[in-house]
């Protein structure tokens, strides 16, 4: 019998910590600014081929284990930023609690883990789900013979967003978005613009033409239709919107208001509706893939013999899922009861926590295999927790409760760490299928790498929110991380409880979602290529639409380089376009990493402006500015780089 090769190796476990760490804060940045996330298992599995490499003993199996606790990494701080940050947004905080933060990501990545145990055998080996992400960093393991090209992207992409970001919001060279808008007849607003960053171009490019299609025609309803609509026909109803129109403010102030006050909560409606389809449309899937995967698979033959089980289907036992499951609930008791002072509602919280937790990391897990981990409805399952746990509070409580909203978001806070743990493990546990692997190593490494990210992500956010300030942008933070994610789990958890919730904003975007999810099962049962999962437009309809279009734009040249290699007959067009894939991974990362690192001297230094003013001073200069033309030289730079994506993704070159 062939020896299995070696997987959990010290310099792995040492390799998968460190990317755990780095690609957590990158997250974390990139979820802040924008409220999406992208999987990182493809580049982590490219930087440790090229890494280890170096040892002449390293194998595939190794390298798959590193991308494994990179990923995990990852998807915590996914599940942390969505929703952590709306207790700062809610004043129940006024900077992050290391404690709290560490406990509340731990516990809930630990449970996304042993939560998606038991399904790893049904939904991979019995369903045979596509889980299109694993599937593809498997391949990208098989054929990493040679990592340098891989790496050679990465560095350019990494380098590309770093200097682009810090032209632009460390020595403010030229803005960080390019926008016009103004009075069309009375009170219709007409908008133009977009966000002038490289990672939104990346992070179109590797979601693809679909998702980003859904995305800006999200940012579409609000911007082109419910904001006009609106500024034209609803003002006069609006005492306090008249008002600020009356004014005399600008256009673009007033399309802000109107989208802030009124029309983002349809991306709210549009969510709930998401999350709750997910698990209504899955559910007999779901039921059958938690009844397998709990079944106890005897170990003994036929005539009394014990049956050796091979090695690739050796999952953490069950004994110890049940254990640690019990382990982790019951601190997390504790945790809710400090916050409400009450036995019954600290157990409460409890059991809706794990109920729901179990619920929709099974939904994730099962989600991951058909979309990805970076088209999940994370967002929609978590919006459904939060409201159904603040409505449950707000019964228990009272309309009056201090914490009702903070405890409802610490709810909804463990479900998504979890969600998200649950969905990209199913990803990695499927390529350690196609590979051979381990799975209780895999698990073990998941876990891993769940630890190594909890303890950083903290620092990560307090940094940033020293740095740049979380939440709408102000006069004291103009580069304000708009968190779009934890902003509207705050909105619905304070708005139950202090009856500020646009109900009828909520109610017309649930009915946005449902015609949407309407059209995708018309679509899902013609076998049409492109769908449309209401999650992708809920969120556009929810983001500025200036962070919609570099999306789309990234989407598209990810579509014309597939056009380019499938004109010139390639027999590998996803390998061919993998150059630009690490490409715009890198852009993301890079951007991130800077982003985080240029926070330290501005929390340092208490000012925003203190890497500008510094280089000004230094060159004799009161500002490096370039002035009115600043806008359309920042166009000029993001469009060379769109450019570049472009040319990476469709050269004729071999697979990466």
């Amino acid at each position: 019998m062939q020896a299995v090769p070696a997987q959990l190796t010290i310099r792995a476990i040492v390799l998968g910590i460190l990317l755990s760490v780095v690609l957590a804060g990158a997250n974390a940045y990139l979820g802040l600014f924008v409220g999406l996330t992208v999987s990182a298992s493809i580049p982590a599995a490219v930087i440790s081929m090229a890494i280890l490499k170096i040892f002449r003993d390293s194998n595939i199996l190794e390298n798959n284990i590193v991308q494994t606790a990179a990923s995990a990494g990852e998807s915590l701080a996914a599940g942390v930023i969505f929703t952590i940050p709306a207790l700062i947004l809610i004043g129940y905080w006024d900077t992050f609690d290391y404690r709290w933060v560490t406990v509340i990501a731990m516990l809930g990545g630990f449970l996304g883990v042993l939560f998606t145990i038991p399904l790893r055998r049904s939904l991979i080996v019995e369903q045979k789900l596509t889980f299109p992400e694993g599937a593809a960093t498997a391949e990208v393991l098989k054929v990493g013979n040679d990592p340098a090209a891989g790496i050679k992207y990465l560095a350019l992409g990494g380098l590309t967003g770093a200097v682009v970001k810090f032209f632009e919001s460390g020595l403010r060279v030229w803005p960080g978005s390019a926008s016009h808008a103004s009075y069309l007849g009375n009170s219709t607003i007409g908008y133009v613009g977009t966000n002038l960053s490289p990672a939104l171009i990346g992070v179109g490019y590797i979601v693809g033409l679909n998702i980003a299609t859904l995305v800006f025609v999200g940012g579409c309803i609000s911007w082109y239709i419910a904001i006009p609509l609106y500024a034209t026909f609803g003002l006069e109803g609006d005492p306090a919107l008249l008002a600020l129109f009356e004014s005399g403010t600008d256009a673009n102030t007033l399309a802000g208001t109107i989208w802030n006050t009124k029309v983002r909560y349809l991306g709210v409606g549009a969510m709930l509706i998401g999350g709750i389809w997910a698990l209504i449309s899955m559910r007999k899937s779901l039921v059958s893939g938690i009844k397998s995967g709990f079944e106890r698979y005897s170990h003994v033959s036929e005539d009394g013999g014990v049956v050796e089980i091979p090695h690739t289907e050796r999952d953490t036992p069950m004994k110890i899922v049940m254990i640690g499951i019990a382990a982790f609930v019951v601190p997390m008791f504790f945790l809710y009861q400090n916050i409400v002072g009450s036995f019954g509602v600290g157990l409460t919280m409890t059991l809706i926590m794990v109920i729901a937790g179990f619920l929709f990391s099974s939904v994730a897990g099962y989600m991951a295999g058909l979309v990805g981990s970076s088209n999940n409805p994370i967002s929609g399952i978590t919006i459904a927790t939060i409201l159904f746990a603040s409505l449950i509070l707000l019964s228990l409580l009272g309309q009056d409760a201090a914490n009702g909203p903070a405890a409802a978001i610490m709810i909804g806070a463990v479900v998504c760490c979890a969600a998200a743990i649950a969905g990209d493990n199913m990803q990695d546990l499927k390529a350690g299928y196609i590979l051979g692997a381990t799975p209780w190593k895999q698990q073990v490494m998941q876990g891993v790498g769940v630890a190594s990210a909890a303890v950083v992500i903290a620092p990560v956010l307090t940094l940033l929110l020293t740095a740049y300030g979380i939440g709408p942008a102000s006069a004291e933070n103009p580069n304000s991380l708009a968190a779009p994610q934890a902003a509207l789990m705050a909105s619905v958890s304070a708005g139950v409880f202090g009856n500020g919730l646009p109900w009828n904003w909520v109610w017309a975007g649930v009915v946005i979602g449902a015609v949407i999810i309407f059209i995708d099962t018309r679509l899902a049962a013609a076998n049409a290529t492109f769908r449309a999962p209401v999650l992708a437009v809920a969120v556009g309809i929810y983001l500025p639409l200036e962070l919609s279009v570099p999306i789309f734009i990234g989407g598209l040249v990810a579509w014309l380089a597939q056009k380019a290699h499938m004109g010139r007959g390639a027999d590998d067009v996803e390998g061919r376009m993998r150059g630009g894939m690490l490409f715009a991974a890198g852009l993301i990362t890079g951007e991130a990493l800077l982003g985080i690192f240029m926070a330290i001297p501005i929390a340092a230094a208490g000012s925003a402006s203190v890497v500008a003013d510094s280089v000004a001073a230094l060159l004799g200069l009161e500002s490096l500015s370039i002035g009115t033309i600043a806008p359309f030289v920042g166009l000029v730079v993001v469009g060379g780089v769109v450019v570049w994506l472009y040319n990476v993704a469709s050269a004729n070159r071999t697979t990466v």
